[in-house]
């Protein structure tokens, strides 16, 4: 085995822009490997990659936002009938703002402002709909009733499976970016009957509550999956941990058409620290048109997230190409049930 290569010598503190129709449609493998090498750069220094031209419908992403958003402008009491189960174990069906407090499950005082409320305290300004696999038997979907909203479970299953598409070519141009011999080789732990589609909504809050601490929209996490694809809106508010400074965040402002890609905790572990995940947020928009009137309410923001993981029994140790003599391999080998369990346990104080 060769020397492992040293991250670039500049890091970028912008997320890169890669053009995935080059991989889709590369002629050849020379054309694969230069599109992959440059996603796997970005996994290696920011953690944070936007693809574009990824071929995934734009109709499919538009025809999903729309259900998304209505379904979230349903009473509660119609978006209560599928209800997200209480605790860490299951996560599917719909959660009311402050239901999931990340801030609690990523508390870390020490690192908040001076004058800012305890994270315990803090109000989470957010609503979701969590999906996954219909064959997923430990996780069954918790659905709502058909005719409280028509077509909500056929489209959203839909986008689904076109997104566990997207992330098996990713995954498989990581693979090849990352040098291992057998290209399939993580593509063949992740089925996608274990991945999770969120749907996410931000509802309008006052500015000052965020500038101030009392509120947050998501407070600062790393994902804890394999790699996450994210559709946002163009309201923006999505922030990124600078590689360079802790605790600086740096904007991830929308790219039209872009499925933002990034690296999560086990895949980090799974690759010996190769591949970087990075800490995100979301915050105020940036932009004074995302505010209206003088209490600068800010507008509703929307997101599709995509969390991508293997199968529950797959042995999580070093990938080949990511130790050599200089760089052993830094962690012991866990099962992705093992690994969920571990950070479930440290997230919410509950082992699930």
């Amino acid at each position: 085995m060769g020397s492992i290569e040293e991250p670039p010598a500049t890091i970028s503190s912008t997320i890169p822009i890669v053009d995935f129709s080059k991989w889709i449609h590369g002629k050849n493998q020379a054309d694969r490997l230069v599109v992959a090498r440059q996603i796997t750069d970005a996994c290696r220094s920011v953690g944070f990659v936007y693809l574009t031209n990824h071929g995934l419908s734009q109709d499919r992403v538009d025809e999903t936002f729309t259900i998304s958003k209505q379904m979230f402008a349903l009473p509660l009491e119609d978006k209560m009938k599928a209800p997200h189960p209480p605790g860490s174990a299951h996560h599917r069906g719909y959660s009311a703002p402050g239901s999931e407090q990340v801030s609690k499950s990523n508390a870390d005082d020490a690192s908040r402002p001076a004058g800012t409320p305890p994270a315990a305290a803090v109000k989470e300004c957010k609503e979701s709909y969590e999906i996954g696999s219909e064959e997923d038997a430990e996780q069954p979907n918790i659905w709502l009733p058909e005719d409280t909203l028509p077509g909500f479970r056929q489209t959203t299953i839909a986008f689904y499976w076109a997104c566990h598409e997207l992330a098996t070519a990713v995954l498989h141009a990581l693979s090849l970016g990352i040098g291992l011999q057998e290209e399939a080789l993580l593509t063949q732990y992740h089925t996608g009957h274990h991945n999770q589609l969120r749907l996410l909504h931000y509802p309008p809050v006052p500015a000052a509550e965020v500038e101030s601490g009392s509120a947050a929209r998501m407070p600062p996490h790393a994902d804890f999956g394999s790699i996450t694809l994210l559709f946002q809106d163009d309201c923006g508010g999505l922030q990124i941990e600078d590689p360079r400074v802790p605790n600086k965040f740096l904007p991830a402002t929308p790219v039209p058409g872009a499925c933002v890609v990034n690296v999560g905790d086990l895949l980090m572990r799974w690759s010996n620290d190769y591949l970087k995940s990075t800490r995100h947020r979301v915050t105020l928009p940036p932009l004074a048109d995302r505010f209206q009137g003088e209490e600068r309410i800010t507008r509703d923001r929307y997101s599709l997230v995509y969390f991508v993981g293997p199968l529950l029994d797959t042995v999580i140790e070093c990938l080949p190409a990511c130790a050599d003599a200089a760089h052993p391999a830094k962690y012991e080998p866990v099962t992705r049930r093992e690994f969920s369990k571990m950070k479930f346990a440290a997230a919410y104080g509950d082992g699930k």
